[in-house]
Order: structure tokens, then C-alpha cells, then sequence
């Protein structure tokens, strides 16, 4: 098969010519149709995460057809249109047993632990667990769309944040993890501020249903700008973005009892960010985790799709064929455009 794969750390993605992957006993092995570009494939092509091994296949965000199973798995047999959370669990862990695969403890992630998807096929673990059948009106491209992003906000945001209709959620960060937020949380009937650098990004939340905007650049104090906005502070704030600057400003720009959502991966140097933890006491804030989405609630993202409610179409910014993220992805560091780019092509 043809995959996007690479040898060093930070150094070129070349197409290559590379063995077909087969199935595990309890595992699949989809035909790719569309995966998403993502920041988190970017830090694993610069070297920051430890379960990738070289020479790797990135890729993490997939919508497909399954074409081969292997002899333990039961509900799949082939030429099923599916999808999958970035984690996949065993199934048989504490986590797993608890309803939590997204923090399974021994999880697979397509593109980190193993060769992922940029490419024409991948292998998929515990298939009967993690695979997700797709809606019939829900086209690759747009599945593909949801991967990381849109299934992470809407756990960050719904089962995380708990957002309710009327409250103020502020979004740090307009890439597609913080777009996908702004959309979910305003489909929510919450009002929400984004914050980014980019004006460009800041014009496409408003257009998505942003109550207000804060470009990062032009104020001192991002924190100040979210509390006079919001009255006294967010109900809810995401860093969706994973910077020291943008976890500060997350939390302190909280109103009391407020909550923060640290979605965005803080690595390497930045993985022990300072805190207000001044505020975090007197205030009696909540700072909590969000990693991934567990299989069974996308029957309720799709819901929210299914209502109207929410567009994740509105949010692909291009597509492009497989050769073409050779390039792309090592451009993320300098985050070109807005929207999320999906690869759609693979011959």
C-alpha cells in the first residue's frame, strides 16, 4: 500500500510503497477514505510523544470501510462505512470496565502507537470495542472532520465542561479542536468569547456563531478582556490550543466556581505550566483533563449533527491528496489557514 511515513524526527515525509497491515484476532484492518491533519500528528513527527517508534505512519483521525477482521471479532464482517476515537481501549481494564476507555490503560492510538493513517490502509485493535458505524448521510470527508477535533471538543465541552444553555464559555485557540468548540458550546445555547492570534481564525468564529472575539496579539491581558466581556468571567474556559500562555489565561479569566478545560497538549518543556493557583483556591475553580471521546458517545455528537444544530461540515477548509501531506504537516508549526484539512485521496 502507499503511506506518508518518516524516518527521523522532524525530518522529511516521503510517499512509499509499504506492507499492507493485517488484522489481530480482535482486530480490523480499514480501507481509509479521509483522514484529518492534526497539531497532535505534528507533535509526533517532531518528537514528542514517547509510544512512536521509528520509522512511522501518522494519522489519527479516520473514516473508512472495514475490509478485513480478524477471527475473534463479532459484530463486524466487512464493507461496513465506520469511524473511531483517536483512543481505542482494550476493553478489559479498570478504566475500560468503568465506561472509560478514552483513558484506557492500555490504549491504542492509531498514528502514535502504531502506524496510522495516512495511507490506504490501517489496522485497528479491539474492533468490536472501538469502531463506531457511521450514519448513511454522513459523508468520509465530514466523519473524517470529527475525528480528534469535533469528538474532543464535544467531550470536553458536554461531559467535561458540562456546559448549559445561557452560560459564558471561552475558547482559547481557533485551530479545529477550538472551532469545533465554539460550534458545539453555541449549539449548546451557551455565548461564547474565542480568543486566538489570528485575525483571520477569529473572523471564521464569529461566522460560526461566536458571541465575541479576543485577539491575543492586541491586548495585554487576555484574562482581563474574557472577565469584562462575560460580566465577572466565564462559566466554562477551554485551553483548546496547549500553551503555558493560553492554560494561564484559561483559568484565570474563570469566573468564581468556575471551570477550566485543559483539551490542548501541553509537551516537552511546557508540560509543567505555572497556574493561579491563588485563584484556583480562593475562587474554588475546577481544573480538569479532557482526552478523547469514548465510542459509544458519538451516538449522541451525531445527534446533535442529526438535529441541525451543529455543521462540522462548515469547518473543512480543504481537501488534499495523500502526497500532498509530505508537506502539510510539517506546516502546521506555523498554522497556515483555518478549517480543518482532511486527506480525501490516496491513489
Amino acid at each position: 500500500m502507499r503511506a506518508v511515513l518518516y524516518e527521523t524526527f522532524g525530518g522529511p515525509l516521503a510517499l512509499r510503497e509499504v506492507p499492507d497491515p493485517t488484522p489481530a484476532p480482535h482486530g480490523a484492518v480499514l480501507r481509509v477514505e479521509a483522514t484529518g491533519l492534526c497539531r497532535s500528528d505534528w507533535h509526533g513527527w517532531r518528537g514528542h510523544d514517547p509510544d512512536i517508534t521509528l520509522p512511522h505512519v501518522p494519522g489519527h483521525e479516520i473514516a473508512g470501510v472495514v475490509a478485513a477482521v480478524g477471527k475473534d471479532v463479532r459484530r463486524w464482517a466487512g464493507g461496513e462505512r465506520v469511524t473511531l476515537p483517536f483512543v481505542c481501549g482494550c476493553g478489559a481494564c479498570p478504566p475500560c470496565v468503568s465506561g472509560n476507555p478514552q483513558v484506557c490503560d492500555y490504549q491504542s492510538q492509531p498514528g502514535f502507537t502504531h502506524w496510522g493513517a495516512f495511507a490506504e490502509y490501517v489496522a485497528v485493535a479491539h474492533a468490536d470495542l472501538n469502531l463506531v458505524p457511521l450514519p448513511d448521510d454522513l459523508d468520509f470527508v465530514t466523519a473524517a472532520s470529527l475525528g480528534c477535533r469535533f469528538a474532543t471538543s464535544f467531550r470536553a465541552v458536554v461531559d467535561q465542561g458540562q456546559v448549559r444553555a445561557g452560560q459564558w464559555v471561552a475558547v482559547h485557540g481557533c485551530g479545529g479542536v477550538g472551532l469545533s468548540a465554539v460550534m458545539i458550546a453555541q449549539a449548546l445555547g451557551a455565548r461564547v468569547v474565542a480568543v486566538d492570534i489570528a485575525e483571520e481564525k477569529l473572523a471564521l468564529a464569529r461566522s460560526l456563531g461566536a458571541a465575541a472575539t479576543v485577539n491575543a496579539r492586541e491586548v495585554e491581558d487576555v484574562a482581563a478582556c474574557v472577565r469584562e466581556i462575560t460580566g465577572v468571567g466565564a462559566h466554562v474556559s477551554l485551553d483548546a490550543l496547549g500553551s503555558p500562555a493560553t492554560c494561564f489565561a484559561s483559568v484565570a479569566g474563570l469566573r468564581k466556581q468556575g471551570r477550566h478545560v485543559q483539551v490542548g497538549l501541553l509537551l516537552g518543556e511546557d508540560r509543567h505550566a505555572a497556574l493561579p493557583m491563588d485563584r484556583i483556591v480562593a475562587d474554588e475553580l475546577e481544573v480538569v483533563g479532557s482526552h478523547g471521546i469514548q465510542a459509544y458517545r458519538y451516538a449522541a455528537l451525531f445527534a446533535l449533527i442529526e438535529s441541525g444544530a451543529l455543521r462540522p461540515d462548515r469547518l473543512i477548509g480543504r481537501t488534499i491528496v495523500l502526497e500532498e501531506a509530505c508537506d502539510a504537516l510539517p506546516a502546521m508549526d506555523r498554522f497556515p489557514g483555518a478549517g480543518i484539512t482532511v486527506i480525501d485521496t490516496f491513489v
